[in-house]
């Protein structure tokens, strides 16, 4: 079930009443029926897969506080559980991508084809909730957690509906003693919640819905599109995945308000970062934290000599690029934002001093300035990868980005035309991302009052009526138009 359908807008209410209508010692029930519901509605047979993996990790956790004293036990419950929820994630997710590697190579040995491929459907959140069950694992096998007993909320922080297919990847320690608090319908900053979710659909269905009908022409006819056309394209991708993403998290994180939870908020202005580990930590937030605590820190973190240091970034980022997708081209985007990070902080020394000797200040305005739109640019040079179809459609992406330009008026018409980028649907995109960019700050309801302009409640109003009209203007154009507009990380 989408955000963005009708569906939700009448599954919410429904679930919000009978949720609030229950006694407290029930409103987990309600809200896990709610969750499994959720889930089933896109395809009923696949809840099984998440049952399987809460079951496993449930059962893991109360093996690990058994034997506890006992660490051979500990280990081999640790790799046990790991290795089956790991497992459901491989087969679903990597399997035919390792299985092309391996007939690849075997073709270089032999003329030799593949007998056939398994059709298998990606279930939605897989990756999400695979990681989710994993930090409550090897947290109680580290200690720093104890095991749920209650396997229902336990099963309720696996399969929360609000944060289910797209995160934010919640902890335990954060979430769970959430869904066990009493809770009064009292406490709710029902303001607070509508106006985040209204952030997000303005996001996910005026901003990148509607961007995307752009991008999609480029990138789904790389071989007719030329230099311009790329070079616009990826810069809206940049934005079109940024508010389709934050979209989903500005909704999620409203929704789950209406219940009395606060999720984990998942970006912070990332297009403001002034370096790529700056960005990595405003973007995805939730993954960021996890590859560190779980992947980065104990591979020896940055305690380690720098060649070590610098292989233990590109294994993280190696991971974080197959964990959004088995494609080359997400291994490559990952690992590439590997090694720019690596360069970056390599040479931050050398830059600081250049900068002084030009008689400017590092951490001046001027230089800030510039870092960011430095970090802009290779963020969204590397998103060629992750949006390009193929391997082969990003570096021909890349090469004409860089050389098929021609100053013409036929080329600028033949750009517009095919990108069907018109003159009012450009104003419209170039206000809506400065509004978007400026967003963030009106989550909250004190900083917009302490604003010297939205800290008047008219103006605030205004902007909320033209927020819901906005978005109920992009919703029928695109319902009219047929175009497809489901979030860019249920895929993951």
């Amino acid at each position: 079930m989408l955000f963005n359908s009708l569906e939700f807008l009448i599954f919410l209410p429904v679930v919000f009443l009978l949720h609030w209508i229950c006694p407290n010692r029930f409103k987990w029930f309600v809200l896990l029926l709610a969750s499994y519901f959720f889930y089933m509605y896109w395809n009923w047979k696949l809840v099984f897969l998440i049952v399987f993996t809460t079951v496993v990790s449930y059962s893991a956790g109360l093996l690990l506080e058994k034997f506890r004293e006992k660490r051979k036990a500990k280990i081999a419950v640790l790799v046990v559980s790991a290795v089956l929820c790991l497992g459901v994630l491989f087969f679903f997710k990597y399997f035919n991508f390792f299985y092309d590697i391996v007939w690849d190579i075997i073709r270089l040995c032999s003329d030799r084809e593949p007998a056939g491929y398994f059709s298998l459907i990606l279930p939605v959140g897989i990756s999400f909730y695979t990681f989710q069950t994993l930090s409550y694992v090897i947290d109680i096998y580290r200690s720093k957690a104890g095991a749920e007993r209650h396997f229902g909320y336990y099963a309720l922080f696996v399969c929360f509906f609000p944060q289910l297919v797209a995160g934010p990847i919640e902890r335990p320690e954060d979430l769970l003693p959430q869904l066990k608090r009493e809770k009064h319908i009292r406490e709710i900053d029902f303001g607070g919640a509508f106006r985040v979710m209204l952030i997000g659909f303005f996001k996910k269905i005026a901003v990148a819905d509607m961007i995307g009908i752009c991008v999609n022409a480029v990138f789904n006819d790389i071989a007719g599109a030329n230099g311009l056309m790329i070079l616009i394209a990826s810069v809206l991708f940049s934005f079109q995945i940024l508010c389709d993403f934050s979209g989903y998290s500005d909704i999620a994180v409203g929704c789950a308000k209406l219940f009395g939870i606060d999720l984990t908020e998942n970006f912070a202005s990332p297009y403001r970062s002034r370096s790529i580990k700056e960005f990595w930590g405003r973007w995805h937030i939730s993954l960021s934290r996890w590859l560190r605590d779980y992947i980065y820190i104990p591979l020896g973190g940055s305690r380690v000599k720098k060649w070590r240091w610098a292989l233990n970034i590109l294994i993280v980022f190696f991971i974080s690029g197959l964990w959004h997708g088995a494609n080359y081209n997400f291994i490559i985007w990952g690992v590439l934002h590997g090694v720019l990070q690596i360069v970056g902080s390599l040479t931050l020394d050398i830059r600081n001093r250049l900068w002084r000797k030009c008689k400017l200040d590092p951490e001046g305005k001027f230089v800030s300035c510039f870092r960011i739109f430095v970090t802009f640019s290779l963020v969204t040079f590397a998103w060629i990868f992750f949006r390009a179809n193929t391997t082969a459609d990003a570096f021909t992406a890349i090469a004409k980005l860089f050389s098929d330009y021609r100053f013409t008026g036929e080329y600028f018409v033949h750009a517009f035309d095919a990108m069907r980028l018109t003159w009012y649907f450009a104003v419209y995109f170039v206000a809506a991302i400065a509004l978007m960019l400026n967003l963030e700050r009106l989550k909250s309801e004190q900083t917009i009052s302490s604003s010297k302009v939205i800290g008047y409640a008219w103006v605030r109003y205004v902007l909320y009526v033209i927020l819901g009209f906005a978005v109920i203007l992009s919703w029928i154009y695109l319902q009219a138009s047929d175009i497809g507009s489901s979030f860019i990380y249920f895929q993951f």
